[in-house]
């Protein structure tokens, strides 16, 4: 039987990058499905990492995976972006805030669409 005191003091949350994420990982794709969670889950960031990853813009190299933009290069790792947005923007106590960058990459992986570089990014940017 189940105890209701329990539950309310155990609350159980999935937070909306890991339910489309998992979606995601089922899929092997950004079905329309999950391209419509991305987007509920974060608007223009989603939309704008979706197109990212549909021009092959996330870019692994051995030290570091870069997300080309319009204007920069931006280094993510662990979810962490030396973007402006994720310096100024984001709550970094909230799992579901991320830049467009880090969301990006966190696709790209699922669907097996990063563009592997086998070299160093720190000596491909002095050519930058």
């Amino acid at each position: 039987m189940f105890c209701r005191a329990v539950h309310k003091t155990w609350p159980h949350t999935v937070s909306k990058v890991s339910e489309w994420e998992s979606d995601l990982a089922e899929a092997g794709e950004l079905t329309p499905e999950v391209v419509d969670q991305v987007l509920a889950a974060h608007g223009d960031r989603g939309r704008r990492a979706i197109d990212a990853v549909s021009e092959r813009r996330v870019k692994e190299y051995r030290d570091f995976t870069v997300v080309v933009g319009h204007r920069e290069e931006y280094v993510v790792e662990d979810d962490s972006c030396d973007c402006a947005d994720a310096e100024y923007n984001l709550d970094t106590d909230d799992p579901d805030e991320l830049c467009w960058h880090a969301i990006a990459v966190r696709i790209a992986r699922a669907v097996d669409a990063v563009d592997h570089h086998d070299m160093w990014y720190s000596e491909v940017r002095e050519f930058l």
